[in-house]
């Protein structure tokens, strides 16, 4: 008789397919709409995908538009400056937009708040670069720093 072996690990990994699958649509949807972000719906996709399928992870992770959002954020906690600026520009259209919708002064300045909170949040992170690969220069101690000219205390001449 055979055994069948049940795993939560395996049982749930669905369900973290599933929410990846969500969370990059929603933030496929953020590239167009202007209140939805989309950073950090990617990074959630990237995260359940890390969980549920890594044939799906691989895939995002290599990705020529979101694969440097998911390299920056692993790596270095990182946004780039661009993604930045994007995101404040969105919730600027958007609060606008809520304003000349005529929105009430509740609404306003709840989302007011929330989107000064998500500001604060994405401006206190680490500003991402181009090439993801490379470490922060912040992080990683200073190898070899001696003066250009100076004589290499290993060199006999």
């Amino acid at each position: 008789m055979t055994r069948i072996k049940f795993s939560l690990v395996t049982a749930s990994r669905p369900l973290w397919v599933a929410a990846g699958a969500v969370s990059v649509a929603v933030g496929a949807l953020g590239a167009v709409l202007p209140v939805l972000p989309t950073t950090p719906f990617i990074i959630l996709g990237a995260f359940c995908f890390a969980r549920g399928s890594p044939r799906l992870a691989r895939i995002l992770e290599q990705h020529r538009v979101f694969g440097p959002m998911i390299a920056d954020w692993r790596i270095r906690r990182a946004i780039a400056p661009r993604y930045k600026l994007i995101a404040h520009v969105m919730m600027g259209t958007a609060l606008i937009a809520s304003c000349l919708a005529g929105a009430s002064g509740k609404a306003l300045t709840m989302q007011t708040i929330c989107l000064a909170c998500a500001s604060a949040y994405i401006l206190s992170r680490p500003n991402g670069g181009d090439n993801p690969n490379q470490p922060d220069p912040d992080s990683v101690p200073a190898k070899n720093m001696r003066l250009a000219g100076a004589p290499n205390p290993g060199d006999s001449s």
